[in-house]
């Protein structure tokens, strides 16, 4: 059953932003945090600081998480928050994910 419920899952219905496994790890990160600043999200992930703000760009172009920027110099501070098309897309992805591999 598809996640939509209407016969089998295809591999077409991922979202192909979120086929990245460093996004992915970003997106449920967020989903169940809300908001992560930068130094946590690449010690998470264990990536580089240029990695890491490729991927938030890509997440963040396609509207589905937020950049809030604070302070100055060594004392900025960068925060992530999932957006509500964030959410949706990655609670999408997931069922998707989860239909194609009970199908399996």
């Amino acid at each position: 059953m598809s996640a939509t419920g209407t016969g089998q899952a295809s591999w077409a219905e991922l979202d192909p932003l979120l086929t990245a496994p460093k996004r992915l790890a970003v997106m449920g990160v967020l989903s169940r945090a809300g908001s992560a600043d930068f130094a946590f999200l690449r010690e998470h992930l264990g990536v580089s600081d240029s990695d890491l703000s490729k991927q938030m760009t890509a997440l963040q172009g396609a509207g589905y998480v937020a950049v809030a920027k604070s302070g100055r110099g060594r004392g900025a501070t960068t925060r992530f928050k999932i957006t509500g098309p964030g959410r949706s897309a990655y609670r999408r992805h997931r069922e998707v994910l989860h239909a194609l591999l009970d199908d399996g």
